[in-house]
């Protein structure tokens, strides 16, 4: 149960599912296609969906390469959360969205999962929401090269971590895309 006051509802949260950004990532066809079912499920219930945009002096932003891939477009009325940092919180307007809408527990999704999923969690949880990683819907590229394991081992253990993360008042947890349920 979230520690957020007046704040019941629930929000799907897609971070940086953007060309660039998961041009090279393990799995992207099946994990995009897992994100969208996500995006139409939560729609479906009339649960918000979030969307989130990095840039950086690596990823221009208006390029194409930081663009949210073709297969996933934000509705018209769906918020936009542009960061310049791994946590989707730092420096963006995303706490003054999710007060908006009564957000207090997030369905998260997206790349890259040792970047941005895991710190957008971490600064979820501290915040005070209940935070659900979605375990088939979030990845990464390959970092071997950079002494990081493999990305399935890296998607494995970030799911195998966040299923024993806890906090005072808040929840956390991995639930697969069958399982998400917007309406319950």
């Amino acid at each position: 149960m979230t520690t957020l006051a007046n704040r019941p509802n629930t929000a799907l949260l897609v971070v940086d599912v953007q060309n660039d950004v998961v041009a090279q990532a393990h799995a992207r066809d099946a994990v995009v296609a897992n994100i969208a079912t996500l995006v139409e499920r939560a729609r479906g219930a009339g649960v918000p969906v979030v969307w989130v945009q990095h840039a950086d002096e690596f990823l221009t932003e208006g390029s194409d390469d930081w663009r949210i891939v073709p297969e996933l477009q934000p509705g018209p009325a769906e918020a936009l959360v542009h960061k310049g940092y791994g946590d989707s919180f730092e420096a963006t307007d995303l706490e003054a969205v999710l007060s908006g809408l009564g957000v207090g527990r997030l369905v998260v999704a997206g790349a890259q999962t040792d970047a941005c999923i895991r710190s957008t969690l971490h600064g979820a949880l501290v915040r005070g929401y209940d935070a659900t990683l979605v375990a088939d819907a979030h990845t990464t590229d390959d970092r071997s090269a950079h002494g990081a394991p493999a990305p399935d081992l890296v998607i494995a253990h970030t799911n195998l971590y966040w299923s024993h993360q806890q906090a005072p008042g808040r929840t956390a947890g991995t639930l697969a895309t069958a399982e998400v349920d917007f309406a319950a």
